[in-house]
């Protein structure tokens, strides 16, 4: 196989990468603890010695899923103003004008979001 040289640190790192997972994995797996089969109550749940009230398989409002999501979006848009913020100077006129176009597509999206009413809990 025929690489450039620039290739060759992104396959080192992939592969360290995955052999990461794989050693991480595989020591789980064979280091963890093992479950025995049946119903005894050593395999019951307790929590602080209170027997368990209730399935834990209950369902979560997706209300709280979507603002962990709609919180990671938003904050890492926050992280693209860095570099700008750094700098602002060099940018120019052509780098205020895309940080303009970043703003609308970020107030765009907020909007939306606002307006379907991911914003509001009582609902």
């Amino acid at each position: 196989m025929n690489l450039p040289e620039n290739y060759i640190p992104i396959l080192i790192q992939a592969a360290v990468g995955l052999g990461f997972v794989a050693v991480s994995l595989l020591g789980a797996h064979y280091l963890g603890p093992k479950q025995k089969k049946g119903n005894s109550v050593k395999n019951q749940s307790w929590e602080c010695g209170v027997a368990v009230e209730g399935n834990a398989r209950t369902p979560f409002s997706i209300k709280y899923f979507l603002t962990a999501v709609l919180f990671v979006l938003f904050d890492i848009e926050i992280v693209f103003f860095y570099p700008y913020a750094v700098n602002f100077r060099e940018f120019g006129m052509e780098g205020f004008l895309a940080v303009l176009t970043f703003l609308a597509i970020f107030f765009v999206a907020f909007f939306y979001v606002w307006k379907r009413g991911a914003l509001d809990w009582d609902k």
